[in-house]
């Protein structure tokens, strides 16, 4: 699904993953459930550019949600993942604290549920090898992308802020649909690590220049990272 010149969603608002479409290249932001591997096949025949022209898949943070078809791209494509330090480890095994649920509505969380066994979330591959990143980090990738630290949702969420098409990928440092409850509109996410210090981190978004801020789930945001981050907080 294309939402701007150059930048491209795979998913839906139930799980989501970004595609950036350069003349260098194209530079992925997280990967979503297995089952998008088709999402992205169909994408990138649909923009013309062979799988060949990715450079790079940045994760937002190690959950399995996020890392789908990052193993396959990487083992198939050569494609390298990168992924904070503080969250390679999560990546790299699926081990993660136990979080408590918070409020769910029972036809939401079957739909979330029954969404990942369509996409085949039980298949999941954790990625054997990545290259880790740190807080300022400006990658090699096309659009030149910069990590924002974002802790919080797990040690190493990080937003991804690329400059080049307007944007800031924000993974699930906050959401605007719960997938739980299906309540629409900014708000924290769930399943979150340190919750207070994920709203601290809200602070890191007020001071990028965008017009896009793309969650891990939810629909886009076409406005700024500091009206978001206040809406959240409202929340």
């Amino acid at each position: 699904m294309k939402l701007a010149p150059h930048l491209h969603r795979l998913g839906n608002d139930i799980v989501a993953s970004y595609l950036v479409d350069l003349p260098g290249g194209i530079t992925l932001i997280d990967a979503g459930l297995p089952g998008h591997w088709n999402d992205l096949q169909r994408e990138l025949e649909v923009i013309g550019r062979p799988l060949a022209d990715v450079r790079g898949l940045v994760l937002t943070h190690g959950d399995s949600d996020h890392i789908g078809f990052a193993e396959r791209l990487r083992v198939e494509a050569g494609v390298p993942v990168y992924i904070h330090a503080a969250d390679a480890h999560r990546a790299r095994t699926g081990e993660k604290p136990k979080t408590p649920m918070g409020p769910a509505r029972i036809r939401a969380t079957l739909g979330f549920f029954a969404y990942g066994l369509r996409k085949n979330a039980l298949r999941t591959r954790y990625v054997q090898e990545v290259v880790e990143v740190a807080d300022g980090d400006v990658l090699d990738l096309p659009g030149a992308p910069v990590v924002i630290g974002m802790p919080g949702h797990s040690p190493g969420s990080i937003a991804v802020h690329i400059p080049a098409v307007d944007a800031v990928f924000v993974g699930d440092a906050l959401t605007t649909r719960h997938v739980l409850t299906g309540r629409e509109g900014a708000q924290p996410a769930p399943f979150t690590d340190e919750p207070a210090e994920a709203l601290a981190s809200l602070d890191r978004l007020a001071s990028l220049p965008a017009t896009w801020v793309l969650p891990g789930h939810g629909a886009p945001w076409h406005g700024s990272p500091t009206d978001i981050a206040a809406s959240v907080r409202a929340a």
